[in-house]
């Protein structure tokens, strides 16, 4: 099995896919959200989690993996960035179009798979831009740019804000249910294949838990004022282990981010990034 070069170009799309207010509280549920934060998990008066974009186009994640022609045993989510344009209405139809924007070589590491997609509401409103990179432990070595990563420096003081949280060892069953039934979730078979000891937490899960935090932390009950995050995926969590999201506000509508263990400070998510304010 080799990447498929001829891939970086090609379209993708059109996606479709409807959605409802069910649709956006079981996302809800799946990051941790409960009786605590009714404005994400009550059907009156409800507004979405902005990392729900995801959540609606795993689709073309598997499209950007099928085009590559990469090899799943080594496939892990390596970064991520959401750009909103607009609200994400309760329900509707969501229309994606994107393309594989490049492949790069980290020889003995793997590759990174890189793509882009946008995505338009039925109303015809231009919602998101999702920038995404799969890493691929198994497929480097094929003679290709190295490529650079996105460069995040943290100030040297302490976060202005600290959310613990606690998924549940359970947690990858629920979100699956969101549309990512990747089998390095919930197969234990295919975990120990691929190098872990089990199936391990989605690493857009922990995403969206980091994205409540951002959303507790900085604009409580307003998340329609999210206008960018983004992130890198820097190590693999178990179900049930401790988490914590650490912020820095470093100018007006400007944050930087990221996710330890909580238990062992080890880096989960890192290099994150949030911009929020008045469109």
């Amino acid at each position: 099995m080799a990447l498929d070069l001829s891939a970086i170009g090609r379209p993708i799309g059109p996606i479709v896919r409807e959605y409802g207010w069910k649709d956006v509280i079981l996302y809800a549920l799946s990051v941790g959200a409960g009786f605590d934060e009714p404005l994400y998990t009550w059907e009156k008066d409800l507004k979405v989690i902005p990392t729900f974009s995801v959540a609606t186009i795993f689709d073309f994640f598997w499209a950007v993996a099928k085009h590559s022609n990469l090899n799943p045993r080594g496939a892990l989510h390596g970064e991520q960035e959401v750009v909103f344009h607009s609200a994400i209405p309760v329900s509707g139809t969501l229309t994606t179009n994107g393309t594989i924007t490049n492949m790069f070589d980290k020889g003995k590491k793997g590759a990174i798979i890189r793509g882009e997609s946008t995505t338009v509401h039925s109303s015809g409103t231009r919602l998101y831009t999702s920038v995404m990179s799969i890493f691929s432990r198994l497929d480097g070595g094929f003679g290709g740019q190295e490529g650079m990563s996105r460069a995040v420096e943290f100030p040297g003081r302490e976060p202005d804000g600290a959310i613990d949280a606690r998924p549940s060892p359970d947690q990858p069953l629920l979100y699956r249910l969101t549309g990512d039934f990747f089998a390095l979730h919930v197969d234990p078979a295919f975990a120990r294949a691929a190098g872990f000891e089990k199936p391990i937490m989605h690493g857009l899960c922990t995403f969206g838990f980091a994205c409540r935090a951002l959303l507790q932390c900085l604009i409580p009950g307003e998340p329609e004022r999210t206008k960018r995050i983004a992130c890198r995926f820097t190590s693999p969590l178990y179900p049930g282990e401790p988490i914590r999201t650490l912020i820095w506000k470093t100018a007006d509508g400007n944050a930087l981010w990221r996710v330890i263990h909580a238990a062992t400070g080890r880096s989960v998510i890192d290099g994150g990034e949030f911009e929020y304010g008045t469109r």
